[in-house]
């Protein structure tokens, strides 16, 4: 086994587990960790793909209510084990093979299953590894809730207490915050003026930015869109990573900008005034370090209605349940006391300092030893 080496395992549904095991990697790295990077999805075979992957896709596209039921039925201990068992095994020649090529001292999955999978590897292969989990949602469904963990890292307090909950030993649940990019802290305070202006927006008119998820998976994007474009006050309104894109077209009092693929996503961010739609844990960590007010519509059922649900208790972000309540929130987003007020609420739950915080964890946990090889 190589000393200082982790596998970083995430997976394809949704871009927020990539993101966050990209941040803990490069925090990892900044400590002098060899750092290697898998994708859980990648180890399927393509029917295991088209069952998983597949539906989970088709369910947000075409039949949200469906997965709305399935996240409430699996949150609960006494789902079907045939379905917790399957966490195991789906994947487990790819994670056998990966493991014996990386040898590392630490696997970390910013996904839950792949934790049992490298619980399974551990022990048929006799294995001395820290087995971590990294939580990207800011509530523990069932299946988060890994006991074959040795270390899990959550965002916040009341999710440790529902780790508890579940039957976890607390002594393993360290809160640091969901990692995220060292630039979002890098932003703060910055310039947002002088942001408008690198992607050619006008600098004193108001940019709404969408948080649409990078799968074309946001159905509620066309109504979203009717709403901002008669606030009755003139917009920009900035849509990443879509297919239109690069482009510039008007809808009634609203600029759209339909950019492409960037990695300029958080200066984006930083450059907006309010950010609406979708409420995925990695881009509400990423907001509320940047003290960006919210505006959520339509988020996924299941995780993102439980993130919305956080954000409007602490006071940082507005939910517009129907979209004729959009243009209200908006509206009250940007007014400058409610703007004022949604940010500092923003910025006094938000961990900028995530993913230092979350690569000091492992490499303690690393330093103890107290971590079983099965």
């Amino acid at each position: 086994m190589t000393p200082n080496r982790t596998l970083m395992v995430s997976a394809a549904f949704g871009g927020g587990h990539h993101q966050a095991s990209q941040a803990l990697g490069a925090a990892l790295q900044a400590r002098g960790q060899a750092v290697e990077y898998s994708d859980l999805v990648d180890f399927l075979s393509l029917p295991e793909k088209a069952v998983t992957l597949g539906i989970y896709r088709l369910w947000l596209q075409r039949s949200p209510e469906w997965y709305r039921a399935f996240y409430h039925w699996t949150d609960q201990p006494t789902e079907p084990k045939i379905l917790t068992d399957s966490f195991g095994w789906l994947g487990i020649r790819g994670l056998t093979r990966v493991l014996a090529q990386a040898a590392p001292s630490a696997v970390i999955s910013t996904f839950p299953t792949s934790v049992a999978l490298a619980q399974t590897v551990r022990r048929q292969r006799r294995l001395r590894l820290l087995n971590a989990l990294v939580v990207t949602d800011y509530r523990v469904h069932h299946h988060w809730a890994r006991p074959e963990a040795d270390l899990i890292l959550v965002p916040t307090e009341e999710a440790r207490g529902q780790m508890v909950d579940w039957g976890l030993p607390r002594h393993k649940v360290e809160v640091t915050g969901i990692p995220i990019s060292a630039r979002f802290a890098e932003l703060r305070g910055a310039d947002r003026f002088a942001l408008r202006e690198q992607f050619g927006l006008d600098p004193h008119r108001p940019v709404l930015l969408v948080s649409g998820g990078g799968q074309g998976s946001y159905a509620a994007l066309g109504a979203l869109l009717q709403e901002l474009g008669h606030l009755g006050r003139p917009v920009q309104v900035v849509i990443p990573a879509s297919a239109q894109g690069p482009a510039v077209t008007q809808l009634g009092g609203a600029t759209l900008h339909w950019l492409g693929y960037t990695t300029k996503f958080p200066e984006l961010m930083a450059a907006c005034n309010v950010l609406v739609g979708k409420a995925g844990g990695l881009t509400v960590a990423e907001a509320l370090a940047l003290g960006v007010p919210m505006v959520v519509y339509a988020p996924i059922p299941g995780q993102e209605e439980y993130n919305a649900d956080f954000l409007v208790r602490s006071g940082a972000a507005l939910w517009a349940r129907q979209a004729r309540d959009i243009r209200g929130a908006v509206l009250r987003a940007l007014d400058e006391d409610g703007a004022a007020r949604l940010s500092q609420a923003a910025r006094e739950i938000s961990r900028p300092q995530a993913a230092d915080q979350a690569a000091d964890a492992v490499l303690c946990a690393l330093e103890s030893g107290q971590w079983s090889r099965a």
